[in-house]
């Protein structure tokens, strides 16, 4: 796209502010002139090629241009009839630079805000930008609209016109009609065809070149013709500049691209910056390299930013309220899919006050897609992915963990999440059951699967995925080989083992005291509980103890009695399981332990006591809520049921309804 500004007039109702230059460099303020500030947002919008027609000072024009150094390529073309001609023969002149290329025309006198650029760039079709809220002006341009077209323009229309202003964007072909019919004017020979507005010449061609109106608003877009126009527009300014803008961030990571956004929303106003707290990034995304302080500190550094502010939630709600900012900026990548409700709840919000949502094109090209891929290999290695667990558990006070028993399972449990009620919510770790690994293998949950097979399974999971992994590591075996267990699950990145105080062949916790199960000895399971503590590297790791007194019917004192013994030997958690539908057990023995001990964490397996919510939960002092086998029991009805439905029909076209396309799985996986 190419720009033409027209600054060859003489600008003679200035007086003695154009005395020695051109009106285009008059000052808006001691560091921003009309011009420098033109050539600033074209700069910004990236367009780059910009041809300025001069007449008045050509000279002094051309070097100011030079001095402001801007990355734009800058063609100069001199009208040399800029004292007995208008614009129309300025075009004319520049006419061999405006062939090839979608044109912004503006005048060198037009100040506009930064948002009315951008929204004339997006606009689909060729634009004019106007006012329907300005009062129709006695000598300046009004548009006649017919349909949201515009059929002519000129100083002299006012039926069916509204307030019009010289900035517009012509698609190539549109453009072309015009700048046909400018050549036509300037060379029929007649003087008053050149120095005609060349509006004139659109109107004769406007039922071929079709131009739609851009309605601005109450938005500054206008002339400065006069000292008058000059101090309004100085005052427009100076109330911009006291806009409020608000822009959220989540990244730890800071590239061009998010600098660019910034510059971009601070010329609108005065920025803020929201950064969301740890806890907020938790709930949709990897977890962040760098804690909030030193996030917030980063921003608070950047240039452009004047304010920077928590975000608790990935809701704007409550900042939106309290701040009542006049934009919300955010790429356009939120329009569809995950953030999509966010984005809806925004614009209601700002509605509700005046408020207005800007989007800038979101661009993920190569190299910020590979700074991604290297935050989250990190995020994956085995040091870091091991802490985030105690780490999560500090930042959320409960979290929720689902079971994974292969890589596509965990890219599950890694990449599902939803937006309730403006809140979003995704698992924060992997459960890897021992019922569900053996189950996948179609073998018996009688730890007949060996630890070297269950570790290759964690090992196909953390290739793909980088959240906490929770290992359900049976009975721990004999002491000497848990010790030997602990040592490597840490070394793999896991971030938590739990065993239960069960001996002997074990048998699945679901059958309770219907088959013989044998609870372990207290002491004989401290000190496998001390021998595992003693045996690991970091203080990252950690070992629950789960509690089988109340599966096996051997009453709550028993249960709390384990508890206190188990914790004190060095449990990091206790896990207390229930076979019952009736939460009460689970809520009496959480109740009876948190009196006694706030500290140690608590696990709990909501299989059959499944309608008591997380935040009941939570309420309670419970911090690990597993979903132990639901991928597994989901799956194998859907498998039976496609398999069912081929053998029946002898053919697949009836089980295509309930199979997702392999193209939806494939976006699962990772690419490397």
């Amino acid at each position: 796209m190419t720009a033409l500004i027209l600054n060859s007039g003489l600008g003679h109702r200035m007086g003695e502010l154009t005395k020695d230059h051109p009106k285009c460099m008059t000052e808006l303020s001691r560091s921003e002139t009309i011009l420098s500030r033109q050539l600033k947002l074209l700069a910004a919008a990236e367009i780059h090629d910009v041809v300025i027609t001069t007449g008045y000072y050509d000279s002094v024009l051309e070097e100011y241009c030079r001095s402001l150094a801007l990355d734009l390529n800058i063609t100069f073309v001199c009208n040399p009839l800029y004292a007995s001609t208008n614009y129309i023969y300025s075009i004319y002149c520049a006419r061999e630079h405006l062939r090839d290329d979608d044109i912004v025309l503006m005048h060198g006198d037009l100040v506009f805000e930064e948002d009315v650029l951008r929204r004339l760039l997006a606009f689909p079709f060729s634009c004019m930008t106007v006012s329907s809220t300005l009062p129709l002006p006695q000598k300046d341009f009004k548009a006649v609209v017919q349909n949201d077209r515009i059929e002519r323009i000129g100083i002299h229309y006012f039926d069916n016109a509204v307030a019009a202003q010289p900035l517009y964007k012509f698609r190539k072909k549109d453009w072309l009609l015009w700048l046909q019919e400018i050549e036509r004017f300037c060379e029929s020979g007649d003087p008053a065809r050149r120095s005609c507005y060349a509006e004139n010449a659109f109107n004769e061609i406007s039922d071929r070149c079709p131009l739609y109106t851009l309605d601005v608003l109450d938005a500054l877009c206008g002339e400065i013709d006069t000292p008058e126009d000059l101090q309004m527009i100085q005052a427009r300014l100076a109330a911009i500049r006291e806009k409020t803008v608000y822009l959220c961030f989540s990244t730890d990571m800071v590239h061009s691209g998010h600098v660019t956004i910034i510059q971009k929303a601070a010329k609108l106003g005065r920025l803020i910056v929201g950064v969301l707290t740890d806890k907020a990034v938790l709930t949709y995304k990897r977890f962040p390299l760098i804690p909030f302080e030193e996030r917030k500190i980063l921003f608070e550094n950047l240039a452009g930013v004047s304010q920077v502010v928590e975000q608790t939630t990935l809701s704007y709600r409550e900042n939106l309220e309290k701040l009542r900012p006049d934009y919300v900026v955010h790429g356009d990548d939120w329009k569809e899919g995950f953030q999509k409700p966010i984005r809806e709840e925004v614009i209601r919000i700002l509605s509700s006050y005046g408020g207005q949502l800007v989007e800038f094109p979101y661009s993920a090209n190569r190299q910020l897609i590979e700074i991604e891929k290297r935050a989250r290999a990190e995020v994956s290695m085995p040091d870091i992915r091991r802490k985030r667990l105690k780490r999560t558990l500090e930042i959320k006070g409960l979290v929720t963990a689902i079971e994974a028993h292969n890589g596509l399972t965990g890219l599950i449990a890694e990449n599902t999440a939803v937006i309730h009620n403006g809140v979003s919510r995704q698992f924060d770790c992997m459960w890897v059951s021992s019922l569900c690994d053996s189950t996948a293998k179609g073998k018996p949950d009688i730890e007949l699967v060996d630890m070297s097979s269950r570790f290759r399974t964690i090992d196909d999971i953390l290739d793909v995925t980088t959240k906490p992994i929770i290992f359900d590591g049976d009975t721990g075996g004999l002491t000497e080989h848990f010790v030997y267990t602990v040592r490597t699950l840490e070394r793999m990145g896991v971030s938590m083992v739990i065993i239960e105080d069960k001996t002997g062949l074990k048998k699945n916790s679901l059958f309770g005291a219907e088959v013989r199960q044998t609870q372990a000895p207290i002491n004989e399971f401290c000190e496998k509980i001390r021998a595992g503590k003693a045996a690991q590297k970091t203080a990252d790791f950690m070992i629950c103890a789960r509690i089988e007194s109340l599966i096996l019917e051997q009453g709550m004192q028993d249960a709390l009695t384990r508890a206190f013994a188990f914790a004190n030997a060095g449990a990091d958690a206790i896990m207390i399981h229930s076979r019952k539908k009736d939460p009460s057990e689970v809520f009496e023995f959480v109740r009876a332990f948190r009196r006694k001990n706030e500290t140690t964490y608590l696990v709990v397996v909501p299989t059959s006591f499944n309608s008591v919510t997380e935040d009941e939960f939570r309420a309670l002092g419970v911090n690990v809520v597993i979903y132990a086998n639901h991928l597994t029991r989901a799956a194998l009805p859907a498998m039976q049921k496609a398999a069912e439905l081929i053998l029946e029909n002898q053919r697949s076209l009836e089980c295509d309804p309930i199979c997702m396309p392999f193209k939806e799985i494939i976006r699962l996986i990772p690419e490397g």
